[in-house]
């Protein structure tokens, strides 16, 4: 098990849930950007948000925004020191920073310090593409070898000033090298882990990447907390996230869809009729399996161990409802029956 950490009033790591983290596209110091697109990632189920602050104007933004939002709020911090010093006396509730980044001792020991009184925690984030020289010289590239000794070599760092309060994570681009780090990362340490597989790509690949490393990790009892980088709208990563942890079972926030890949037997319009529950499930909040099935091989058996289902035949279906047949139902009553079904449990 690992050590936990509280970021605001969210734990991470040890028996915790595992939350749901993203990160804005917008400019942190516009404010009402910012706690707009906050308001938007909450909805959707983000439970932790991070902002970058490349500058002072950013960090001094931390305070106004953190005021207005419910959620903790991670500042992302590079090489100037004083920018993490402002925001953690602003409001920030988790600093993201690599201490060997920032410069002499007494810098790492006035974040450490600052950190430290205002029980702020804060991320190791090591990126392949930011890996000090001397470890890509010394593993001969990005490995997780490499990636792994730059966190023990930052949190040495923090540990000259007594600093303890720690989360990490290790990410690529590249996927099995990423797995690779967190899972040789969990043997050594007992810090959470942050889970991300970095620069996907845009939202189908990227999503499939993100499910492959960080469902995988999670699936071995790796991980704390996880964001899914995409280059999409901040919401679509919530979505994803919200998805892996549903398909693992991990979470039960709303309903798991099943629907078959349609084949020759097929005689109704699956198809659409899966994306149209799937589109109408959106906005249902029960924890309920429904099940979308085309054909007499497979859809009876699924559909009767879904909690409501949808069995097809030729131009018509069979709904269950908790193993039970209710009815036989034309194509074009299926989707309204299904959910009048799901409106009564």
């Amino acid at each position: 098990m690992t050590k936990q950490i509280l970021v605001g009033g969210v734990p991470v790591g040890g028996n915790a849930p595992i939350p749901i983290q993203s990160m804005c596209n917008t400019r942190t110091d516009d404010v009402a950007a910012t706690v707009a697109q906050i308001k938007r990632l909450e909805a959707a189920g983000c439970e932790i948000i991070r902002v970058a602050v490349p500058d002072m104007a950013a960090a001094r933004a931390v305070g106004a925004i953190r005021e207005q939002i419910s959620i903790p709020l991670v500042v992302d911090i590079h090489f100037d020191y004083r920018l993490a010093l402002e925001a953690v006396a602003a409001g920030a509730d988790k600093v993201r920073i690599n201490p060997g980044n920032i410069g002499a001792p007494e810098r790492v020991k006035a974040v450490a310090q600052a950190c430290r009184v205002r029980g702020v925690p804060i991320r190791i984030g090591v990126n392949g593409g930011s890996l000090e020289k001397p470890l890509l010289a010394k593993y001969g590239g990005v490995t997780p070898e490499a990636l792994v000794e730059s966190a023990f070599g930052h949190i040495e760092l923090l540990h000259r000033y007594d600093f303890d309060d720690i989360c990490v994570s290790l990410k690529s681009s590249d996927v099995r090298t990423t797995m690779a780090a967190y899972r040789l990362m969990s043997e050594k340490s007992d810090y959470p882990l942050h889970l991300g597989v970095t620069e996907t790509g845009t939202l189908r690949m990227g999503t499939i990447k993100s499910a492959i490393g960080i469902g995988g990790l999670l699936s071995f009892g790796i991980g704390d907390t996880i964001r899914v980088s995409l280059s999409a709208d901040p919401v679509e990563e919530v979505s994803a996230a919200r998805d892996i942890l549903k398909a693992l079972g991990i979470r039960r926030n709303g309903p798991n869809l099943i629907s078959c890949p349609t084949c020759g037997r097929t005689r109704i319009d699956l198809i659409r009729l899966a994306q149209e529950v799937e589109q109408r499930l959106e906005h249902v909040q029960k924890p309920l399996t429904v099940a979308v099935m085309g054909c007499v091989v497979n859809g009876p058996g699924e559909a009767a161990s879904a909690d409501v289902g949808i069995a097809g035949g030729d131009g018509v279906g069979l709904l269950f409802r908790k193993g039970e047949i209710v009815k036989k139902v034309p194509q074009d009553q299926l989707v309204d029956e299904l959910f009048s079904l799901i409106d009564e449990i």
